[in-house]
């Protein structure tokens, strides 16, 4: 289930967890400065960008993660704090002192994230003044929160699932934010998966990178990688039940990757200046690392993202995709190609399609790309979406 915009703020949170938020002034009219607390000790952990400059926060965290004892997450929206030097490393260290002060925590329990222009630092006397506004309104929803850590994104994005384990049920809820600066390895977006199951850290360390791998990491908005993603998992067990035995595990990783992905299409769908999401499947490719590739490189060209913006059934572009990411030509002579369903492509040859249908589906705000190679049985998805002139209005505006 995923939920956007004002059904958000209906969005529960795991027991125990709580979110809070304010505007501390850096962004006029909404809130920037968000807080998600526990009040049990969680199992936490994360996995960051792969772009080799780190925004401050990832310095920090990876100090404190993986850990047992997380209680909050601090996170600060329209100010990246990245290229800021050691300033930056310091000022993201006073937010949580302030914030680790006020709830009664040590700052190694509380973990931070920021978001917003690169090269600003972090305006610690408006965090500073903000703070004791900021805990006055406690919620049991996800909505204000997600409000607060939003940048160019349209509308708040959060989901939740109820999961039935051996000893119990338990609550995942999701949480993230992204719009531009998006692409396969993590990009401009941050992720918060939430549970009161109980975890065990090593499993917890085990599962999420692999979470992250089939979804947020096969999404592209625009093909640039941001210094500041981060994907946090936290874990406080306060259902009372365990991830117990392999059967839970299957279960509770099943449950993780369709949160993560319906919140990655969430991020894709709501990429900058975009009109339609698109989504690409491929099918039965011996390699799945080259059919990861495959599917990437589709979502990332800015010849097919346009072609779909325009609605023109150009399947061209996308077959020379395939060659041009690698895919074997003995493959490619023998696969199907599906544009909304539509077979414009058998055995590597075109056959004929009603123009018109395909030019009427292509309309919709859903668009899926299908190729079958007809070999090893196996299937990748990624996500992306359309290349429009809005997306550079709003990038030449950012500042």
């Amino acid at each position: 289930m995923v939920i956007q915009g004002p059904g958000s703020s209906k969005i529960p949170l795991p027991k125990k967890f709580y979110g809070y938020a304010t505007n501390c002034g850096v962004r006029k009219y909404r809130p920037d400065l968000g807080v998600l607390y526990s009040e049990l000790d969680c199992v936490a952990t994360a996995v960051y960008t792969k772009n080799t400059c780190h925004a401050a926060h990832i310095h920090y965290d990876k100090r404190i993660l993986p850990s047992e004892k997380l209680r909050a997450i601090v996170t600060n929206s329209g100010q990246a704090n990245t290229a800021t030097g050691s300033k930056g490393d310091e000022d993201n260290l006073q937010m949580v002192t302030l914030v680790a002060e006020k709830l009664e925590l040590t700052p190694d329990q509380v973990a931070s994230a920021s978001t917003g222009v690169i090269g600003v630092h972090l305006d610690i006397e408006k965090i500073n003044r903000a703070i004791p506004e900021l805990f006055l309104n406690r919620s049991k929803h996800a909505g204000s929160f997600a409000t607060a850590i939003m940048t160019t994104d349209l509308s708040p994005k959060t989901c939740y699932l109820d999961v039935n384990l051996s000893g119990g049920d338990i609550r995942l809820t999701g949480i993230c934010k992204g719009s531009g600066m998006i692409h396969p390895n993590m990009a401009t977006m941050l992720g918060y998966i939430l549970t009161d199951a109980k975890i065990d850290l090593k499993w917890a360390k085990k599962i999420l990178p692999e979470v992250v791998d089939r979804s947020f990491n096969m999404i592209s908005v625009d093909g640039e990688t941001s210094p500041n993603d981060t994907v946090f998992l936290l874990a406080n067990g306060a259902s009372g039940v365990s991830v117990e035995n392999s059967e839970d595990q299957k279960v509770m990783l099943q449950a993780m990757n369709r949160l993560a992905q319906d919140m990655a299409k969430s991020i894709a769908a709501d990429g900058e200046g975009a009109s339609k999401l698109i989504e690409v499947e491929v099918q039965n490719y011996p390699d799945e690392q080259m059919a990861r590739k495959i599917a990437k490189g589709i979502t990332i060209s800015p010849l097919i993202k346009t072609a779909i913006h325009g609605e023109d059934p150009n399947w061209g572009r996308i077959y020379s995709r395939l060659g041009q990411e690698g895919a074997e030509y003995e493959l490619v002579s023998n696969c199907d190609l599906y544009l909304n369903k539509i077979k414009v492509l058998e055995n590597g040859a075109p056959v004929p399609f009603d123009y018109y249908a395909m030019k009427s589906g292509l309309s919709e705000d859903f668009i899926t790309i299908r190729i079958d190679f007809k070999s090893t049985p196996s299937s990748v998805k990624a996500w992306g979406c359309d290349l429009t002139k809005k997306y550079v209005d709003i990038n030449t505006e950012y500042n």
